[in-house]
C-alpha cells in the first residue's frame, strides 16, 4: 500500500474514529480551516486508491469507510519507519527514543517486563 501523507492520516484518523460517513460528514469534522468539498471529495478518493477506504453506493452518494483498521496501519507504519530510518533494529529505535526522551522511565520498565516475559516463554 501507498503511504498516507499527514493531511490524508488526519482523514482516516476521522474515519477509524467514526466508521462509515459521507464526504460532507467528514467536512463537519475537519477543523478550521476547512478544505473546499471538492477538494476533500478528491482527498478522500486518493486514499481510496491507495486501498485504505472503500465505499457503497446509497442512491447518489457514495458512504465511505475504512478498508484497513487503525492498528494494522500504526503496525505497518512503525514497522516502515524502523525499516527506513533504523536499518530495520528495533534495538536502535528504541535507544532513539530513550535518548530524545519520548518514552519515559514508567514506558522503559514495562518494556523491560516484556522481554523479560518473552524470555520466560521460550
Amino acid at each position: 500500500m501507498k503511504e498516507l501523507n499527514q493531511h490524508e492520516e488526519q482523514i482516516m484518523s476521522i474515519f477509524w474514529n467514526q466508521g462509515e460517513l459521507l464526504i460532507r460528514d467528514v467536512l463537519e469534522l475537519l477543523p478550521e480551516p476547512k478544505p473546499p468539498y471538492t477538494t476533500l471529495a478528491s482527498t478522500i478518493r486518493n486514499i481510496e486508491s491507495k486501498g485504505y477506504l472503500s465505499h457503497r453506493m446509497y442512491g447518489t452518494v457514495n458512504i465511505y469507510k475504512p478498508a484497513i483498521n487503525q492498528e494494522d496501519y500504526s503496525r505497518k507504519s512503525l514497522n516502515r519507519l524502523v525499516s527506513n530510518f533504523f536499518g530495520g533494529s528495533v534495538g536502535n529505535f528504541l535507544s532513539f527514543m530513550v535518548k530524545e526522551k519520548n518514552i519515559s522511565q514508567k514506558e522503559v520498565k514495562e518494556l523491560k517486563k516484556m522481554i523479560d516475559q518473552m524470555e520466560d516463554n521460550k
